[in-house]
């Protein structure tokens, strides 16, 4: 297997375009991304087929989809789709297309059917996929078969422990496979109920004038925190949180696949587990027995990393589990080369009371909310950068910190963003990723060879 190790360049030729994406030399701790990988139009199109069409995608949460014939519309990777349980309990995903002369069948959002029926020509189709009318159908002769013209399923489509995927490609790997050691920090959020984790109605959506890339390195990048949410550290020191030393500690892990994940302490309140002023005296007592179940059933080890630490995981491509003052799902789509649009959705424990579901809530919009304290202040950073790329003399950014050293802040580490980009240019490049990726070893010692 070859391994870069010194003067490493990767080239993204597809197009007219034959410049080095990435230039990584190990041997002299350097990481660095060309900016055109931010801005050209060319590349931005190439990533529809050579990312998001090969690899799985997330498309929605089991609880989204609760009683037989519940439906989520959604667009991924420009594609309309039907996410929706049928009658006989069974969760699919179908292309939101009529089979008879294309038009949308669904044309709601969300929502209960049985049946979804074409108001071009009044074609109807089960819940299922099956088409089951069609106005005068003896004007087709013998040769019409209703079987053959059902609604299009994905090509692949499977489901861990709730989050259900999606594939564009019918060779994909397995999902668990897909997934690696992901999986293990999808298990520390969703064991933190027993009857199970459910999406809290509602969907925050908002664009940003950036490339989508940014987000995904913005939401493991704990460097940026400190000096960019500085208002909100303010905020929570004013209502009594010691923020001294409170930032840093963690670790940044790479989890293979283009995933990754950073982990530390949390220096504020989270309704499982820590009990902080914002949330109200009432809700002291009730916290502190959520902590002790938790711990009860999983062991004091485990049960501390799930209810004292917070975990920012990103799932190659465009998925991110914010699991800090609240759990958030955050999933980014491209629009342009400079342009994204950006989903959120709250997970919270189904049996969790509604003080506590409050509380929880209250924390996310605070913070993560479109018009909270983290938000606006990333959509400004993201943009910024974006304005900040029309600058064509300086052509790279360097994302080294932390590469080749270990040092005692591990958790502002820039492993994710390596990582993120590794894959990104394994797959724009139809390089098998394994063929670029830090060894097990390397992965093991936080901060070293990352």
């Amino acid at each position: 297997m070859f391994r870069p190790t010194s003067q490493v360049f990767f080239h993204w030729g597809v197009s007219k375009l034959n410049e080095q994406m990435i230039f990584e030399d190990r041997d002299a701790g350097t990481f660095r991304v060309n900016r055109q990988a931010l801005v050209s139009e060319e590349i931005y199109k190439a990533e529809r087929q050579k990312v998001f069409d090969r690899c799985w995608l997330y498309i929605g949460h089991e609880s989204e989809l609760d009683k037989p014939g519940d439906y989520r519309r959604r667009v991924m990777a420009g594609r309309p789709l039907i996410f929706i349980r049928g009658n006989d309990g069974e969760c699919r995903t179908f292309y939101n297309t009529c089979t008879h002369r294309g038009a949308l069948i669904c044309r709601a959002d969300q929502g209960t059917a049985k049946v979804f029926q074409c108001f071009y020509h009044a074609w109807t189709f089960d819940n299922k996929g099956a088409l089951i009318g069609v106005p005068d159908e003896e004007g087709y002769g013998e040769s019409f078969s209703k079987d053959a013209l059902g609604l299009k399923p994905i090509e692949r489509m499977d489901s861990y422990r709730g989050f259900h995927f999606i594939s564009f490609n019918p060779e994909v790997e397995d999902l668990r496979s897909y997934l690696g050691e992901a999986a293990d920090y999808l298990d520390l959020v969703i064991d933190q109920s027993e009857e199970g984790m459910r999406v809290v109605p509602g969907t925050n959506y908002y664009s940003t004038k950036a490339n989508w890339k940014l987000l995904v390195e913005n939401v493991p990048d704990a460097y940026h925190a400190a000096s960019t949410h500085e208002t909100y550290w303010q905020y929570i020191s004013d209502l009594g949180v010691q923020m001294s030393g409170a930032i840093g500690g963690g670790s940044a892990r790479a989890l293979g696949n283009g995933h990754s994940v950073i982990e530390a302490p949390a220096p504020y309140g989270r309704p499982i587990a820590i009990w902080h002023p914002l949330f109200g005296e009432d809700l002291k007592p009730e916290i502190e027995r959520v902590r002790e179940r938790i711990w009860a059933n999983h062991g004091e080890d485990r049960g501390q990393r799930m209810t004292r630490n917070i975990r920012l995981l990103v799932i190659f491509p465009n998925l991110m589990i914010n699991d800090i003052m609240a759990v958030t799902i955050r999933q980014c789509w491209p629009t342009a080369a400079d342009g994204m649009d950006v989903l959120a959705w709250e997970l919270a424990p189904r049996e969790e009371d509604a003080r506590l579901l409050s509380a929880r809530l209250d924390s996310f919009l605070t913070f993560l909310g479109p018009g909270g304290f983290a938000t606006p202040d990333d959509v400004e950073a993201l943009e910024s950068c974006q304005s900040g790329f029309a600058a064509t003399g300086v052509g790279s950014s360097p994302m080294m910190r932390g590469l080749r050293m270990k040092t005692d802040r591990e958790f502002m580490d820039e492993v994710p963003l390596r990582t993120f980009w590794r894959r990104w240019n394994a797959s724009m490049n139809d390089i098998s990723y394994e063929d670029w990726e830090v060894s097990p070893r390397q992965r093991e010692l936080v901060g070293v060879g990352a």
